[in-house]
C-alpha cells in the first residue's frame, strides 16, 4: 500500500470483511449450532430427540418419519423418504420443529443436529484473527493440470476421506523463495486452498485454514489475500467432519495473517 490512505482502506475492508464473516458465523443454524453427530445403520433405528427412524443402505439414506410433523424442502414428509447424496457434497436437511436435521454423505451417511440453543452458538463473540496487513497480500500464478484430478484428503475423523476435484495448482514467491499449492474448486466459483503453515498448532488451529481466491485473470494470475484465511467448521465444532489439506500444502513458514485458534478451542 503507497498511502496511509491506502492503508486504512484496506484495514476498513478487511473489518466489513469480518464483520460479515462473524454474522455468518452466528446464523442460529449454521456450523456453531450443531449439538450431535451420528453415523447412520444399515437397520432402522431411533435418535435420542430425533423424530422417525433412520438407516442407510449403500446408495442413500432413509427416513421413515412415523408419524412425525417433519418436513423437506418445504414439503410434509409423510411416507418413507430417500436421500441420496454425492460423497463429500452437500447434504441437505430435514426440519423438525426449531431443529434442522442435516443429512450428509462422508464415506457412510451421517445425521448432524443443528439446534438454535447450541452452547457454543449461544457463547460465541468472534473470531480472533491478526491484525490485517497488506503485506500478506501476495501475488500468484494459477498453473491448470491438464485435465482436473479427483484427490483423496484425509480428515479430521479417523478413518474418513472426502474426493475433491482439483484444477491446478498456485504457484507464489514468499521471502525470494517459490511454493506451491494445491487447488480444489470454490464453492461458487474460484479456488480454495486447504493449508497449514508454522503457525498450526501454535496461534491457529493444528489441523487447517481456508483460503478462498478469486477466479484466475486470463493470464492466470491470482491474489493470496492470507489475511482473510478462515478457520474450517473442525475449529469450532467436534461435529464438523472437515478436510485435511493434500499432500504438500503445509508452508514451512508462519503465515502470520487471517483468523487464529477459535476461543472456544483455548486451553
Amino acid at each position: 500500500m503507497s498511502t496511509s490512505l491506502d492503508t486504512e482502506r484496506f484495514s476498513q475492508d478487511w473489518q466489513d470483511w469480518k464483520t460479515q464473516r462473524e454474522r455468518d458465523l452466528a446464523d442460529p443454524l449454521g456450523w456453531l449450532a450443531l449439538v450431535s453427530l451420528d453415523w447412520l445403520d444399515d437397520k432402522p433405528r431411533a435418535y435420542e430427540g430425533l423424530p422417525g427412524l433412520w438407516w442407510q443402505d449403500d446408495d442413500a439414506a432413509y427416513l421413515d418419519p412415523q408419524g412425525a410433523d417433519v418436513t423437506h424442502e418445504g414439503e410434509p414428509v409423510t411416507e418413507v423418504h430417500r436421500f441420496e447424496l454425492v460423497k463429500s457434497g452437500a447434504g441437505t436437511r430435514v426440519v423438525a420443529g426449531d431443529l434442522e436435521i442435516e443429512v450428509a454423505r462422508r464415506g457412510g451417511y451421517l445425521i448432524r443436529v443443528h439446534d438454535p440453543k447450541a452452547p457454543v452458538l449461544n457463547a460465541f463473540h468472534g473470531v480472533p484473527a491478526y491484525a490485517p496487513d497488506a503485506a500478506w497480500v501476495l501475488s500468484g500464478t494459477f498453473e491448470p493440470f491438464d485435465e482436473p484430478k479427483p484427490t483423496t484428503v484425509g480428515a479430521v475423523v479417523e478413518g474418513l476421506s472426502h474426493v475433491y476435484v482439483a484444477p491446478g495448482i498456485v504457484r507464489f514467491e514468499h521471502d525470494g523463495e517459490e511454493y506451491t499449492l494445491t487447488a480444489f474448486n470454490g464453492k461458487e466459483s474460484g479456488l480454495n486452498i486447504l493449508f497449514t503453515d508454522a503457525t498450526s498448532g501454535v496461534t491457529t488451529y493444528a489441523a487447517n485454514r481456508s483460503l478462498a481466491v478469486p477466479a484466475p485473470a486470463e493470464d492466470g494470475s491470482v491474489v493470496l489475500d492470507f489475511t482473510r484465511a478462515t478457520n474450517l467448521p473442525c475449529a469450532f465444532t467436534d461435529f464438523a467432519t472437515c478436510p485435511l489439506p493434500p499432500a504438500g500444502n503445509r508452508l514451512p513458514f508462519a503465515v502470520e495473517a487471517g483468523e487464529k485458534l477459535p476461543y472456544e478451542r483455548e486451553a
